[in-house]
């Protein structure tokens, strides 16, 4: 089951990278990477409970949070830039 739920996740992974490539704005590519960091945090997620390392989660949710406050700064960069101009 596990196996089956790591497979969806990397072909969610491969859809998300090839509309970060291909997105029209690069409110879409940011969108796509948030996306990206959040099925990573999910890989993350079920390799700890595969291998029964329960400590994964605890990295998980590091992860999650440098997710956020990545995908936050760069938002806020951008929308400063669109104001100036």
């Amino acid at each position: 089951m596990l196996f089956a739920a790591a497979a969806a996740l990397f072909a969610t992974l491969a859809l998300a990278l090839i509309r970060a490539l291909a997105g029209p704005t690069v409110f879409d590519r940011i969108l796509a990477l948030n996306l990206i960091g959040t099925k990573t945090i999910l890989l993350i997620a079920v390799l700890g409970f595969a291998t029964d390392r329960y400590d994964f989660i605890d990295i998980a949710l590091i992860y999650a949070v440098l997710n956020l406050i990545g995908t936050v700064a760069v938002m806020r960069y951008l929308i400063g830039e669109r104001e100036r101009a």
